[in-house]
């Protein structure tokens, strides 16, 4: 609160509150808060490097001198504004009002570019450099220092894709910080002291961060600069256009930066309710695929030779048509949308598989799935956000206690994880995570692991011990809840019962950025758009009547999951298949996937990039990737995260846009040729809780593994072989080495030494890679699930919680 001078009377302080001036303006502000804030939310911009919002005071740079005067008299030298709190009575004059603040601050200007070059026209900074602007506004004309300026060696790699050129940085520690207190990796550090002092390497603290790309951003002199944009533009040649990521479900905020049609970077955004000012790598780097030589352009059609060709729009979606229009007439067609779709086009594919199809064989899940999981988002996820049962990031943060179940939050959702540690940091979080060893991401939480073997989830989580009961019943508690629960029998009805027993509440947060939305749209076999069941009468007419169809003209009987319809597909039951971007190296057994997709009698393919599925397409139609389209994400809160066109998007057309021309080409108009007119009749039908029950399956037994076997426990990490990571050797460069995992009990049985190869087997194949001792239960073994040299279930044909044979490499005739 700001007073006017007339307005200075002696009116009572706000509790909590102390009053200052500042410049002449009288301010109450809250007891604790810096100066530099105070200054701010006044208007009053005091020069800085140092200082960061989202960070620890540092005073390091001491570019925000002001004068500070308490109980009438002066403090003998210029205050630091980014370390000292407010106090009752101060007056403070900054640059604006005091020649002494002034005098300082060029001062310190002049001292940090003793040593600074002058290499603004070539440096990635220049243009938008807080020194080049703040050189300007709080520097000196002239230098006196005539010495020749410090040089060294340059670029310094900090790792394949953040480089450091010394010479630039002014010490302001914003990488440093940012490495130990936010992500928790302090990878960077600063080495030497006095005149010599430097940012370099950790020593013994080798590069593991999925965050470093943020210490680039937030450096305020160029110091730090990404392999991948280094000497590619410059800011002011860079169209700029606001996005949402596509990596997973947190719905990051960012920036994407194009050049002549080109993406040559991407940045944070600044949303506090989601990402703060933070990205994952992932995020920040992975987007080349968007001009890769895999791209899909053109349509294609599969001709008598065999082979797919090159056509236009009209001769693909006629083909199309015609194939599906046959297969609709004979055993019908199975529709599965996949998980990388905004809202709008799964709703496009919801509508298809019901209007068009009249089918409710329909399943974004092209990943392990359980009825169980249909049963729990029906219960826990239609319709929830934070404002209707759900919780948001906030809440996590304002959590007393935090149980993830099913998912590693650092690789699966990175940005909940950097929640999850801030909240440890600064109030305390007790943070229990179910799953079989303590992860990089849990060390760095404070956490307590509630070890589980693989398939006994469920049994752990009903058989708690009291003290963790206790710490989870604490009001505002929350359970996160990942897709990988599926996998564990009995996992999703125990998260239920825990909810239930403790007042807990549940959140969902899939794996891949279009899952939730894709539940809200209806692209499930038992829910219809706003999770109407397909077996309500009730529900099922408001649909008829919002799609204008007759009554009685959806289908009523719940339809077949992903697994199953790809099952239908491989015996002949279903003639044809709709598939989006589907990975069939992403479903429970990919051999019997592909099986399928090469057994159906017609396959159409919306893909932006060449698979395994379109190789066996019959016909194969482009679709626009995120830069080249709009739409929304619905993040795992509920939130709706909108996104517009950041570069030109002929040639390729959004999903909905390309399901209602197919529809028009077979009679009939789903409405949904833009992603506007999607959302909006999305959106009018609004969401409605189905009141489905809490599942209730029985909890899993661990298998039981025999002489040379064990329990195989695996999830994704953040950075692997993943398809929108093509093209990216700087980022594939910071990925974690993959590893066989076991105990040391478990090495010792099996003849397993660290730190030399390990075979892990099954009938199909066998992964080998170097052993890593760690705290997994006895008879367990651990493996990356999609990384380089372990891609398990392509390779092996098994999943979390089947058995696997486990050896000393070559030990059984395999390979070392």
């Amino acid at each position: 609160m700001t007073l006017a001078p007339e307005e200075k009377t002696e009116r009572p302080v706000p509790e909590g509150h102390v009053r200052l001036t500042i410049d002449g303006r009288e301010v109450d502000a809250p007891k604790g808060e810096i100066l530099i804030r105070t200054c701010e939310r006044l208007g009053i911009i005091v020069p800085r490097f140092c200082d960061h919002p989202l960070l620890d005071p540092a005073g390091a740079c001491r570019q925000c001198l002001v004068e500070v005067e308490m109980g009438g008299r002066p403090m003998p030298k210029p205050q630091a504004s980014c370390t000292m709190t407010v106090a009752d009575g101060m007056v403070v004059k900054t640059q604006h009002t005091s020649p002494v603040a002034d005098k300082a601050q060029q001062g310190v200007m002049e001292l940090l570019l003793i040593n600074h070059p002058l290499d603004c026209p070539i440096c990635d900074k220049g243009g938008e450099c807080p020194l080049q602007n703040q050189a300007m506004t709080s520097g000196r004309a002239d230098s006196r220092f005539v010495e020749t300026k410090r040089t060294f060696p340059k670029p310094l790699p900090i790792s394949t894709q953040v480089l450091l050129d010394r010479e630039r940085c002014v010490l302001c520690q914003r990488c440093t910080r940012f490495s130990d207190e936010i992500a928790g990796d302090p990878f960077i550090d600063l080495l030497e002291r006095g005149a010599n002092q430097q940012i370099g390497i950790a020593e013994d603290k080798p590069f593991q961060s999925y965050f470093s790309g943020n210490t680039i951003q937030i450096c305020p002199v160029g110091a730090l600069t990404s392999a991948a944009y280094r000497f590619r533009s410059r800011p002011f040649d860079l169209r700029s256009t606001p996005g949402v990521c596509e990596h997973c479900s947190s719905g990051c905020d960012l920036r994407t930066d194009s050049r002549r049609g080109t993406v040559l970077r991407r940045l944070a955004g600044n949303d506090p309710s989601v990402n703060e000012e933070w990205l994952c790598d992932k995020s920040r780097f992975a987007f080349r695929y968007l001009s890769s030589s895999g791209r899909i352009t053109r349509p294609m059609v599969r001709g008598a030779d065999g082979e797919l060709a090159e056509t236009s729009w009209t001769e693909a979606l006629a083909a199309a048509a015609e194939g599906l229009l046959a297969a609709r007439d004979a055993n019908g067609i199975g529709v599965l949308p996949g998980g990388r779709l905004t809202v709008e086009d799964a709703y496009a594919y919801a509508k298809f598989a019901r209007v068009v199809a009249r089918t409710n064989d329909v399943d974004f899940r092209s990943r392990p799935h359980s009825d169980e999981e249909l049963d729990f988002l029906a219960a826990h996820v239609v319709g929830t956000t934070a404002e209707n049962g759900g919780t948001s990031f906030f809440g996590i943060e304002d959590a007393p206690a935090v149980l993830t179940v099913g998912m590693d939050p650092e690789e699966e959702a990175s940005i909940v994880f950097l929640r999850l540690r801030k909240a440890w940091r600064k109030k305390g979080l007790r943070h229990f995570q179910l799953g079989s060893w303590t992860t990089v991401g849990a060390e760095k939480t404070g956490t307590t692991l509630l070890h589980a073997v693989p398939g006994a989830e469920a049994a752990v989580l009903n058989e708690l011990a009291p003290d963790v009961v206790d710490a989870l019943s604490a009001p505002g508690t929350v359970l996160l809840v990942g897709d990988r629960a599926a996998e564990s029998p009995g996992l999703y009805s125990a998260v239920s019962a825990l909810a239930a027993r403790t007042g807990a509440t549940i959140a969902w947060i899939p794996r891949r950025a279009g899952d939730r939305g894709a539940v809200e749209a209806g692209a499930l076999p038992t829910l219809l758009p706003g999770g109407r069941s397909v077996s309500d009468v009730k529900g099922r007419t408001e649909i008829e009547r919002a799609w204008g169809v007759g009554p009685g003209e959806l289908p009523d009987r719940p339809g077949r999951d992903a697994d199953t319809i790809l099952a239908a597909a491989a015996s002949g039951d279903l003639s044809a298949l709709v598939v989006g971007g589907v990975d069939p190296n992403d479903m429970g057994d990919p051999q019997a996937a592909l099986t399928a997709l090469r057994e159906v009698g017609f396959l159409v393919s919306l893909e932006m990039h060449t698979s395994a599925v379109t190789e066996l397409a019959d016909v194969v139609l482009p679709v626009a990737p995120d830069a080249q389209r709009s739409g929304a994400y619905v993040n795992w809160e509920g939130r709706r995260r909108e996104f517009g066109v950041a570069l030109d998007a002929s040639g390729v057309l959004p999903d909905c846009r390309v399901l209602d021309t197919l529809g028009v080409e077979m009679d009939i108009d789903l409405f949904t040729q833009t992603p506007a007119a999607a959302a909006g009749e999305l959106e009018r039908i609004g969401s409605q809780r189905p009141g489905a029950s809490a599942p209730t399956s029985a909890a899993g037994e661990p298998a039981r593994p025999a002489f040379g076997q064990a329990v195989l426990a695996t999830h994704r990490q953040l950075i692997d072989d993943g398809s929108l990571q093509v093209d990216e050797p700087a980022l594939a460069g910071t990925a974690r080495r993959p590893y066989v995992r076991v105990n040391a009990a478990t090495a010792e049985r099996l003849g397993l030494v660290e730190g030399e190869n390990a075979s892990v087997r099954s009938d199909r194949g066998t992964i080998t890679l170097q052993v890593a001792l760690s705290d997994l239960p006895d008879g367990v073994v651990w493996l990356p699930t999609n990384s380089p040299g372990s891609h398990v279930r392509p390779t092996l044909g098994v999943g979390h919680g089947d058995l696997v044979g486990v050896s000393a490499a070559g030990s059984d005739g395999s390979a070392s």
